[in-house]
């Protein structure tokens, strides 16, 4: 039996959406390790497609992206979506350097991206309609525990310690403070257009504590710890005390052993061609280091 490739499937999806005025070729983009994305230049422009449906495993549901993308655009911080289909989504395509790690180190360039999450916290909540989008990453957690459990996944043994890990970090974390987050701020969803910075992709966006972006911003991007003590003076314009070092140290450790479990989930789930199982191991390094650094300093 043969099975259809997803690239090709969803290359021929892109190809056929009632957008298009005229016949186009889809380009693929970067490597996606949820989604299939794509470049197509139609009628001399280019437009951002998207192919995708829901992701029951992962809490993805495409209305709720929807939602999500249009309060970041009533924000003033996401390109403008321009048409919806079952599984499909086109965006304005924005021409711009796609940031890698090491330009979110960058200083000039975080100091002009964290406003823009600042604005997004504050901003979005105006502009979201309809149900409103939460995520929680300890449910997260404990979701993907469940579902490694029922799926006798290969890493099942380490779920007790795991999920009393997350159980500390919670309670680490404490009460929050609710704004509209993107929980997802991998250097990848970040453009630079030369003007502007933009953020992209809204599958994980909804209202969360603003540390859940600044830990994940901090651990997705290797920051220095000057650098996330900037972070933290410059977001809440005053300077950090040992109480909140304490909680953003747990909701960055929690944003890492997020990002492992869901490579975890991963393993099992996807038909994407990436090598799940090394960035499930590179994340649980990251993960244990965060953690030993935050018992230190606690």
């Amino acid at each position: 039996m043969t099975h259809a490739n997803p690239l090709e499937t969803a290359r021929r999806r892109a190809a056929g959406l009632s957008f298009r005025t005229g016949p186009v070729t889809p380009e693929p983009l970067g490597d996606g390790i949820t989604n299939v994305n794509f470049k197509v230049i139609d009628d001399g422009v280019p437009y951002f497609v998207r192919i995708g449906g829901d992701i029951p495993e992962h809490g993805i549901t495409r209305s709720a992206e929807i939602a999500s993308s249009r309060a970041a655009i009533g924000a003033g911080v996401a390109p403008a979506l321009l048409h919806i289909e079952p599984g499909a989504q086109v965006t304005q395509f924005i021409e711009g350097k796609t940031f890698g790690e090491e330009d979110v180190r960058d200083q000039a360039n975080l100091e002009r991206l964290l406003p823009v999450i600042k604005r997004l916290h504050h901003e979005a909540p105006n502009h979201v309609r309809g149900a409103a989008p939460l995520f929680w990453v300890f449910h997260v957690l404990r979701d993907y525990a469940g579902r490694m459990r029922d799926d006798g996944h290969r890493l099942a043994d380490s779920l007790p310690g795991l999920m009393t890990l997350a159980g500390e970090l919670e309670e680490a974390v404490g009460d929050i403070r609710l704004v509209f987050g993107h929980n997802d701020l991998l250097p990848a969803n970040v453009i630079n257009d030369g003007s502007r910075i933009w953020l992209i992709d809204w599958e994980y966006a909804g209202f969360n504590s603003p540390l859940f972006d600044l830990g994940g911003l901090a651990s997705n991007n290797q920051l220095s710890p000057q650098q996330e003590r900037w972070m933290l003076d410059a977001y809440f314009e005053r300077e950090p005390d040992d109480h909140l070092m304490h909680r953003y140290g747990a909701m960055k450790c929690a944003s890492l052993q997020r990002e492992a479990m869901w490579s975890m989930i991963q393993e099992t789930y996807s038909t994407l061609d990436f090598d799940y199982r090394a960035y499930t191991a590179e994340n649980l390094d990251r993960f244990e280091n965060a953690l030993t650094d935050w018992r230190n300093t606690a």
